[in-house]
């Protein structure tokens, strides 16, 4: 027994050392990338709790307090959702700390880049207090991360447009035959992908023999947002190029794909219905990697001046009162320097990341009713996808003609 003890406590600092260790390790330049692992262990808890934490969740009074004891997926899906309010009120909390941040000499910035092990000591108490609150909260924060997530879908979108903007604008700059020809072969592609992709559409969600007139609509519609896009971007007056509008094309079919996919597996029109657990899976699985990829591409693209996530220049700091050292001069100038991008929409990617992943993760049907059932809420997440899908056309069109209708202002 006492060589047991001994055991745990031994483990325990070495665990600790080790925690400290890889703390200590984090700089100014990796925090983000640390912040990116604070959010993919969020993910790795969620899942976790998702499957063992049911059978506790049972006996705790305030969160079973239905008359019949609600099945065991209805546990699953709550404590995810916990984890996920922890998550989400602990950078929507740094989001709001970091407001007006503009250059490294200000407090703050040392409080976003160092102090990780209270960060993480308070993240973990966030998400254990998550579990003492009663279920009415919980049900009104998944009420509105269904709004947070179709949020991020559209940060997405932009991060997307930025990143294919400036993948034609490298190849373009090249100025050789050979990357012209790479662009054309990549756009086919793309256009290849979305006309066949939009088949299959077809033919999973609009069997024969019944009224399915909704998804008709919703593929058809696809169909004439690519058709805009090409003839928006091969138009004289815009001159633009044909990869952007092919990847969003394709892009905006994945969307169309993904709603029709989140109606009741008992509708009539969802061809996949017969295939529900395979197709949940990869779904869940594809959509887990968007979200984690997508966070940390924009923790990537926030030290670039020309993404959304860049704040204005910082005023420069005039001359000091009194001349210092050349040491201090130089401490003075390298605290003085504008910050590379905006923290606060930085931490608030991940507050929308952590709704939308919860959303993921709970098949965007968490609501229960006085009997602890689960209620069919697929309908608002094939709308929520189908309007991100449209956003995203208006977006990309307004990106395409707004220098145009307005040619002395920058884009």
């Amino acid at each position: 027994m006492w060589a047991a003890s001994c055991l745990a406590s031994c483990c325990a600092a070495c665990a600790c050392d080790a925690c400290r260790t890889v703390v200590s390790g984090i700089s100014r330049r990796s925090a983000r990338i640390a912040y990116c692992g604070l959010f993919a262990l969020s993910l790795i808890v969620s899942w976790i709790l998702r499957e063992v934490a049911a059978p506790l969740m049972e006996k705790i009074p305030w969160i079973n307090s239905f008359h019949s004891t609600p099945n065991r997926e209805w546990f699953e899906t709550d404590a995810v959702l916990r984890v996920s309010l922890g998550n989400f009120l602990f950078f929507t909390i740094l989001a709001i700390l970091m407001i007006g941040v503009k250059n490294q000499k200000d407090p703050r910035d040392s409080m976003h880049h160092g102090g990780w092990m209270m960060k993480i000591i308070c993240w973990c108490l966030m998400v254990i207090f998550m579990f003492f609150l009663p279920n009415g909260i919980i049900s009104f924060y998944e009420t509105i991360s269904k709004f947070g997530s179709g949020l991020f879908l559209l940060v997405q979108v932009v991060l997307l447009l930025d990143f294919v903007h400036s993948w034609n604008d490298k190849w373009v700059g090249y100025d050789e035959q050979f990357w012209y020809v790479a662009l054309l072969v990549v756009s086919l592609v793309c256009y290849v992908a979305t006309f066949a992709f939009n088949g299959l559409l077809f033919h999973f969600f609009t069997p024969s023999g019944h009224d399915c007139g909704l998804n008709t609509f919703f593929i058809v519609m696809t169909l004439i947002v690519m058709f805009l896009f090409a003839v928006v971007t091969l138009h004289p007056s815009v001159g633009g190029s044909i990869l952007p509008a092919s990847v969003l094309s394709l892009y905006c079919t994945y969307l169309c794909y993904s709603a029709l996919a989140s109606e009741p597996r008992d509708y009539e029109c969802n061809g996949l219905h017969k295939h529900s657990k395979a197709v949940s899976s990869g779904s869940l699985a594809l959509g887990l990697l968007t979200t984690v990829l997508s966070v940390v591409y924009s923790a990537v693209r926030a030290g670039s001046s020309t993404t959304l996530l860049s704040p204005p220049s910082s005023p420069r700091a005039g001359k000091p009162l009194l001349p210092l050292d050349k040491v201090d001069e130089e401490e003075e100038k390298e605290r003085a320097k504008p910050v590379t991008y905006s923290y606060s929409f930085f931490h608030l990617i991940f507050s929308l990341a952590s709704m939308y992943s919860a959303m993921l993760l709970t098949g965007w049907s968490t609501s229960v009713g006085e009997s602890g059932k689960l209620v069919d809420v697929g309908w608002p997440s094939v709308w929520v996808r189908i309007v991100t899908g449209w956003a995203t056309a208006a977006l990309f069109i307004w990106s395409q003609v707004a220098p145009i209708l307005f040619p002395d202002r920058e884009f």
